[in-house]
């Protein structure tokens, strides 16, 4: 189902709200408040709830058959459908439409049209066809292709996603779509999430058919938790590194940082909570399921999580949210900070997508089961992820990489950038038994067999979350921890979808074939856990000894995204995508010029960034701060004949020291920056950055703030992370 209806998504009132949340809610105030939310959740959608008011039966059929099937629409219904939430919009204070998409690069793109439509004798109408709903055109040229759409091509074309419900923002119709070129390749993120959903819809359905199960749908579900940072507006407009790049290119850390943990979980700020508060409120109008909210490790930290749904409305929620978070923190007087590391030295931020499979008559198959058999389908189930993961860990790593999270990955406050499984003691010591034929003791020793009339219950919970994991099982549920939180969950999940479906095509294709299906189902078990349990990682992923482990386990560890892009257009990786029809090998080579190229585009505008900061802002400042300290030494000796002055002299010779070397760190970076221009080798451009521009920004930026602890408060520049991280 694909209902975004109080009914599915509210949690139980009971109990309710947790830590601070409870301070602002009295039991009569909640009590009114959950009354509240019961009237306004999901009024600014066009929900399964709205379909079935507003739609003739029959037409009401066709379309929740398309929405829960993947079948197509008739153009007879898309004009009964497109007339009804016209006229819903319309009463709901709408005046436009939009195929509301997800281009390549940005959060979200709309185009507004009118439902005016002018007679010939001067009145107007209000019209909106089927046509327009099922399809649109858009300025192609706008958004990077890749080399898919020819120069003197404008053209891009908008296909209605009829799986996720439509909705009104800003007093406009947003029907999600999907974004594609005219010889249809894809030139969005949606597109080949929704290929994914149906690839593994198709390969699981084989693997249910194997143990007597006959589904309609496998859906990929997905709940993403999102992290960012909140900024006092008046301070980030004097930061033009967080104007330009999002994050803070200088800054010394304050006397307090987040040692204390006295933010986690905390009592949040009231300016922050009523920003929280008008988030939660917007976001359940439009039906997106915003649950929990808090405080996060980092001061100005904090995350808010939703209820699971299916994965294309997840990513279009968290695109929504993300969308909504930097409209209406502005309001509050604060700016919203989705960039991955805004501050050095403190937590980032990233984004949890919690990832399951669900059929439609409600089974969870990463829910260990009740019977030997439920257990064995289970079995199977985790191997063809264990494989998957283990044979495209490079995909992975890839899927979630950006300029942004490589100042995240590996910086012991996220998982490393080696991807690994956790699998919690007790599921791995089963695994282990059954592997080897070795005893598991939980109660009594008893040796693990395959066959189904031996295999026991599994335990359902399994509470030892390790947080150093980038893919942990956390009992019903895997958790992909490595994603950032300016990224959209598409790619991410979009490639976990490809990989476990392929794994799942060719269990199926051993199985089906069997004549002993016990005996096979065991052997390819045992086989599947010998080949890939290196994958498998229950330790702490902080540790230099993992590391070098994981080098001898032969584990990728692809530390920057000009490291681990190249291996996007392997062989293997390109048969596998287009193998399942998620992408052509043309959409894959187009999505990584794409990528390498925003890559390199972030590192440049940062690199002149900070130029830019340190010729006219920073360097000044620091002249003005010398000539105070060379006068008061002057005064001070022609006032005190044979006097020292130690304290201003050292002072002096320190910092015209470092504003020396911070003018040839400067320089040196300018000259590199120089030596970037003219290439047109995507990939040489991007090692170049990684090698040489990283380097020299790190060097300039350490000279810098070495400086800030140096000089006076009031010569500053600009805000200090003290002003930034405490001020809201």
């Amino acid at each position: 189902m694909h209902s975004l209806t109080c009914t599915l998504h509210l949690p139980r009132p009971a109990p309710p709200i947790r830590t601070a949340t409870i301070e602002f809610f009295t039991k009569r105030v909640y009590s009114d408040f959950m009354s509240r939310l019961s009237e306004i959740f999901g009024t600014m959608v066009f929900n399964e709830t709205a379909m079935r008011e507003r739609l003739p039966k029959e037409t009401f059929k066709a379309l929740k058959k398309t929405m829960d099937e993947g079948t197509p629409l008739d153009q007879g219904v898309a004009n009964i459908v497109a007339n009804a939430m016209k006229d819903w919009a319309v009463e709901k204070g709408a005046t436009h439409f939009t195929h509301w998409f997800q281009p390549m690069t940005g959060i979200t793109a709309e185009k507004h049209d009118s439902f005016i439509t002018t007679q010939g004798n001067g009145t107007i109408i209000m019209e909106f066809s089927g046509k327009e709903l099922v399809k649109g055109e858009s300025d192609g040229s706008s958004f990077p292709s890749g080399g898919i759409r020819d120069t003197c091509e404008a053209r891009g074309y908008t296909a209605w996603d009829p799986t996720s419900p439509a909705f009104i923002k800003d007093g406009t119709l947003c029907i999600p779509t999907a974004f594609c070129s005219y010889g249809g390749e894809a030139l969005d993120k949606k597109t080949p999430l929704l290929r994914s959903m149906d690839a593994i819809d198709k390969q699981a359905k084989r693997i249910l058919k194997l143990f007597g199960k006959d589904v309609r749908r496998v859906t990929a579900m997905v709940g993403a938790e999102q992290e960012y940072f909140l900024v006092d507006k008046a301070l980030w407009e004097r930061r033009r590194d967080l104007i330009y790049t999002g994050r803070t290119l200088f800054g010394a850390m304050p006397p307090k940082g987040q040692e204390l943990d006295d933010h986690y979980y905390g009592t949040i700020q009231p300016r922050v909570l009523a920003f929280m508060k008008e988030l939660d409120e917007e976001l359940w109008k439009l039906g997106v399921s915003a649950k929990t909210r808090h405080n996060e490790v980092a001061p100005g930290q904090h995350e808010l999580a939703p209820i699971y749904t299916t994965t294309n409305i997840a990513a279009d929620n968290n695109q929504l949210t993300m969308e909504i978070m930097k409209k209406l923190a502005p309001r509050h007087g604060l700016v919203c900070l989705l960039h991955e590391k805004p501050f050095q030295g403190v937590n980032g931020s990233g984004k949890h997508s919690n990832w399951s499979l669900s059929t439609d008559k409600g089974e969870n198959l990463l829910e260990p089961g009740n019977t030997p058999e439920d257990n064995a389908q289970f079995l199977l189930v985790l191997c063809a992820i264990i494989k998957g993961i283990d044979e495209y860990q490079d995909l992975l790593r890839i899927s979630v990489a950006s300029a942004g999270n490589d100042h995240r990955l590996g910086a012991n406050e996220a998982p490393p950038a080696i991807i690994s499984m956790f699998l919690g003691d007790e599921l791995e010591s089963i695994l282990d038994s059954i592997q080897k034929g070795k005893p598991f003791d939980r109660k009594a020793k008893q040796v693990m067999q395959l066959g189904v009339d031996a295999l026991p219950a599994f335990p359902k919970d399994n509470t030892d979350r390790n947080r150093t994991s980038p893919f942990a099982f956390t009992g019903n549920k895997f958790e992909f921890r490595s994603l950032g939180s300016s990224m959209s969950i598409s790619c991410p999940n979009l490639t976990l979808n490809t990989i476990v479906a392929e794994e799942f095509r060719q269990f199926a294709d051993i199985l089906e074939k069997s004549s002993d299906f016990t005996k096979d189902l065991s052997q390819l078990i045992k086989t599947t856990l010998t080949n890939h349990h290196r994958i498998i990682f229950n330790g702490n992923g902080y540790s230099q000894e993992w590391v070098e482990e994981a080098e001898r386990r032969g584990l990728l560890n692809l530390k920057t995204t000009s490291d681990a892009l190249p291996l996007y257009l392997q062989e293997k990786n390109i048969a596998l995508f287009s193998g399942h029809g998620v992408y052509s090998e043309t959409e894959m080579r187009a999505r990584y010029d794409i990528l390498m190229e925003e890559y390199a585009n972030v590192l440049m505008i940062e690199a002149r960034t900070m130029l830019d900061m340190t010729q006219k802002e920073i360097l000044p400042a620091a002249f003005k701060y010398v000539a105070v300290l060379a006068t008061s030494l002057t005064q001070v000796r022609a006032a005190m004949m044979g006097l020292e002055c130690r304290a201003q002299a050292e002072s002096l010779r320190l910092v015209q020291e470092t504003i020396d070397e911070i003018h040839r760190k400067a320089g040196s970076l300018k000259q590199i920056l120089a030596d970037t221009s003219g290439s047109d080798d995507l990939t040489a451009t991007a090692a170049f950055y990684t090698t040489w521009i990283v380097p020299a920004m790190e060097d300039l930026r350490a000279a810098v703030d070495s400086l800030e602890m140096m000089m006076g408060r009031e010569f500053w520049p600009f805000p200090t992370y003290g002003d930034l991280m405490f001020t809201n």
